[in-house]
């Protein structure tokens, strides 16, 4: 999806931020969104530079400090394929209004599916996570840390209990993104 024509100017493109805590499944249902709906995919975690994920890797929360140029970087990257005519869609905590409006600094369309729930969900499929830098130690850490969407945000709320599939579908949904890939089941 490369957004809508409009005459004399660029697309209009959309793009979209699945955001929560880590092991909330944010990988999981950006890329099923991306591959439904013909958007690019991206995972804000590769865009952390090597000392935020040697932080993370020993346990250590990242502070403010450490995560803005990383934040700037991905508004970044979102302005860059919003100024090419592509929509998107990015894997990312985005945990604090903060962190969120500077995500919003990348494009005039950036909507948030935020995927949230139980602790315990969350605990126990990041339990099952294999080759992931994020401990579950820092779990409570991302849950003190998150902050609720406020009333002038564009957040969808879904919730993790549901299936990846059901997720995917609930958000394109929400979102009113046409989907270019038919899905079986």
């Amino acid at each position: 999806m490369t957004g809508d024509s409009r005459p004399g100017g660029p697309p209009r493109t959309r793009h979209v931020v699945v955001m929560g805590v880590s092991g909330a499944g944010k990988t999981t249902v950006a890329r099923g969104i991306a591959a439904r709906a013909g958007l690019v995919f991206a995972e804000a975690d590769e865009f952390h530079p090597p000392t935020n994920v040697a932080r993370m890797r020993a346990g250590l929360p990242l502070d403010d400090a450490a995560r803005l140029p990383w934040l700037r970087d991905l508004a970044g990257w979102m302005a860059d394929r919003s100024a090419a005519g592509v929509s998107t869609v990015l894997a990312c905590s985005a945990l604090k209004r903060s962190y969120r409006d500077v995500l919003r600094q990348g494009s005039p369309n950036v909507e948030f599916v935020h995927l949230d729930g139980p602790a315990e969900v969350i605990r126990e499929r990041m339990s099952r996570r294999a080759g992931h830098y994020m401990p579950t130690s820092l779990l409570e850490s991302q849950l003190a840390t998150l902050e609720r969407h406020h009333p002038d945000e564009s957040v969808l709320v879904l919730d993790v209990s549901l299936t990846p599939h059901e997720l995917v579908s609930a958000a394109l949904a929400g979102l009113g993104l046409s989907t270019t890939v038919a899905v079986d089941g």
